[in-house]
């Protein structure tokens, strides 16, 4: 197949467009604004693959947008480009509202004009996926789990925007007939992840000798699943998903925050040590939690593993000690973000209450 992909610079689109171009005989066209956190250098082996190509276009463009479906005839359409950062949604909820919803409206405006001028075996094998998040759901207890009928429950500018664009891909497929399939995933990690989401912060404030910032009590549970298998799970919803269908995609790790963050000083104790006796969790602070912070999300992946077969490969820890590794191993790639776009600053407290 031709596989178009939004996004394809950023953190799980990059891997996503990897593991294509490895593990299968797909052609790859990405397109991206490039905003802050996209990065071609995550993409530096795609150009000698001869099966990929890159577009620099925003999805908001409804007159670039259109122009590239019919200049690559893509298969499939794996939609991936968001604003994704919690903290800058609470700080600038309007550009999530502009990429999350108008970007996924106009994309998919497009792609039905696109696919009712298909015909034959071209028209009827047409997927359009749309990659969400677990955060759509809201916030759980101390037990149970999300499940793809849980109803839901927004609780930031970030997660009330995907859950937005989920509710246009559906009405897409309901309202126009738009062959669409829909991915919510629990929360990744691995290499390539811009530096102000919690674990490459946290490994990069270690090396730098930084406060280890963690939310409130640091109580918060989320379950981790390493982009890699996010990729894998990803490629096989695409071509194996049922049209009109959704699918939970997690880690099946369940961990609180500050057992992540304790994990990573641990591993960076025993493969970066600090000067003398000290551990790097003397590093870890207490700060003020982030507002409305969600307190649990876990995923139920049954249904996925069920249906298409499909789990989690990596272990978390293992996956944990191989991100951590890799950060160790690529200064060259994290030290010009972090000495041009995001210094490791506090960010998402404009929606606290004021006291």
């Amino acid at each position: 197949m031709k596989i178009l992909v939004t996004g394809g610079a950023g953190f799980i689109g990059s891997a996503v467009i990897r593991h294509l171009l490895a593990a299968t005989d797909h052609t790859v066209v990405n397109v991206d604004k490039l905003t802050y956190a996209a990065d071609l250098r995550s993409l530096e082996a795609a150009d000698t693959s001869g099966r990929y190509a890159f577009e620099q276009i925003d999805i908001c463009d409804a007159v670039a947008i259109p122009a590239v479906l019919q200049r690559h005839q893509p298969d499939a359409i794996m939609h991936l480009a968001a604003e994704s950062h919690v903290d800058r949604s609470i700080d600038g909820p309007g550009e999530f509202i502009r990429t999350n919803i108008l970007g996924t409206y106009t994309l998919l405006d497009a792609s039905l004009a696109y696919w009712r001028d298909l015909s034959g075996a071209k028209a009827a094998a047409f997927r359009f996926h749309h990659i969400s998040t677990d955060e759509v759901f809201g916030a759980l207890g101390d037990t149970g789990l999300f499940v793809e009928e849980t109803p839901y429950d927004p609780s930031s500018p970030y997660s009330a925007s995907k859950a937005s664009s989920d509710h246009l891909v559906r009405a897409w497929h309901r309202t126009y007939g738009l062959p669409t399939v829909v991915s919510n995933c629990s929360n990744n990690y691995g290499p390539y992840q811009f530096p102000e989401k919690l674990i490459p912060l946290t490994i990069l404030n270690c090396l730098a000798e930084k406060p280890l910032p963690v939310y409130g009590t640091g109580g918060n549970v989320r379950d981790w699943l390493f982009v890699e298998d996010h990729a894998v799970a990803l490629a096989t919803v695409l071509t194996r998903g049922d049209i009109g269908d959704s699918y939970n995609i997690g880690g099946n790790s369940e961990r609180t925050n500050l057992q992540v963050v304790e994990t990573i000083c641990a591993l960076m104790d025993r493969l970066r040590p600090r000067a003398g006796s000290a551990s790097h969790a003397d590093l870890i602070t207490f700060v003020r939690d982030r507002p409305g912070h969600d307190f649990r999300y876990a995923i139920d992946a049954t249904k996925i593993q069920r249906e298409l077969g499909f789990a989690p490969s990596v272990d978390f820890v293992a996956g944990l000690e191989r991100t951590v590794s890799w950060y160790l191993a690529n200064e060259a790639w994290w030290r010009p973000l972090v000495e041009r776009l995001y210094g490791g600053e506090r960010l998402g407290l404009a929606g606290a209450t004021r006291k």
